[in-house]
């Protein structure tokens, strides 16, 4: 049975969500079909390109992406805070991005608003499109309205192009968003299309990489990682040095087949974080099954917030 949004996605639970979206069918979102001949790899510009412009105007931050050929992973952060602190216009002119101006608030931006009655109307509108710019739903909804129109229109057909709808998962804590960001950026190199993560094109930790690289390293539509800017208060809960030593390492033993062994240089990184390395691998292969990741202590401590009684996810070793 399909669990209710409002049940996988709580504020109160947790501000970050693994999402997935997957093409229905046989449709490619990217890459080559070998049965027709036929490449949709300029595809994986587009879902960058719309990601980028979705995470400029929302207030929904973006940790780690990849892009593959039938469906595309996110990890985003919900900044709730960041979209309380924009003032009415501010709201007005991001949603106004992608959305036409009903004619009540054309009329506010031009000041011809006179009774109290159209005022409340119109503040009522622009609370609706604060709600909304923090919202999953809506985040994923451009994103994937936008991808399957150009998708189908370049395919001359029309009908569904995503798998129903998206699936998400909520972290519970850092273990589960460490976890969930290293299996999203590893994508391609599970899928024997890259080799290391540096060279694994339309994801997000070679987006970074490539940024560090510049003379003035700046990962404009990226959540930075909190040791990136000393000046900062917010962003992922990791140093970006650990976080690459881990998703190297990750990746190594399980592009070698080493799966469910510990190697005798595992980095510190594991033991800060409390993952166990045996019981992470059994996971690893699974990550995708649930509604919710972290350790037990988080899922029982969430379940409440979420509306929820039974534990239903992918849990955690905290040793």
């Amino acid at each position: 049975m399909t669990t209710a949004r409002h049940q996988q996605i709580c504020l109160e639970a947790t501000a970050y969500y693994h999402c997935i979206s997957r093409c229905v069918r046989r449709a490619f979102l990217c890459g080559l079909d070998e049965e027709s001949g036929v490449s949709y790899e300029h595809r994986r510009s587009w879902v960058e390109d719309r990601l980028f412009a979705l995470a400029k105007v929302f207030c929904i931050d973006l940790c780690a992406y990849a892009i593959m050929s039938n469906h595309y992973h996110l990890v985003l952060h919900i900044n709730k805070a960041k979209a309380d602190s924009l003032s009415d216009n501010n709201v007005i002119d991001r949603w106004l991005t992608f959305h036409n101006p009903p004619v009540l608030i054309q009329r506010y931006l031009r000041g011809d608003i006179c009774t109290q009655t159209e005022y409340s109307a119109v503040s009522s509108i622009i609370q609706g499109w604060r709600q909304r710019l923090y919202s999953i739903s809506w985040f994923m909804r451009l994103l994937n309205q936008f991808i399957a129109t150009e998708a189908n229109k370049e395919d001359g057909c029309s009908g569904h192009f995503w798998e129903g709808r998206f699936k998400s998962q909520a972290l519970l804590d850092d273990k589960a968003l460490a976890a969930a960001m290293a299996y999203v950026d590893l994508n391609p190199v599970r899928a024997g299309i890259a080799k290391t993560p540096e060279t694994s094109d339309f994801t997000s930790i070679k987006y970074r990489l490539n940024n560090l690289r510049k003379p003035k390293a700046s990962v404009t539509y990226l959540y930075p990682f909190m040791s990136q800017s000393s000046d900062r208060l917010e962003g992922i809960p990791l140093h970006l040095a650990d976080y690459l030593e881990f998703l190297d390492w990750i990746g190594r033993h399980f592009h070698e087949g080493k799966t469910g062994q510990i190697a005798h240089d595992t980095p510190p990184i594991l033991k800060r974080l409390g993952l166990n390395s045996l019981s992470w691998f059994r996971k690893y292969k699974q990550f995708e099954k649930g509604c919710m990741i972290g350790t037990k202590s988080s899922m029982k401590a969430c379940l409440p917030l979420m509306g929820r009684k039974r534990i239903s996810g992918i849990q955690l070793s905290m040793n």
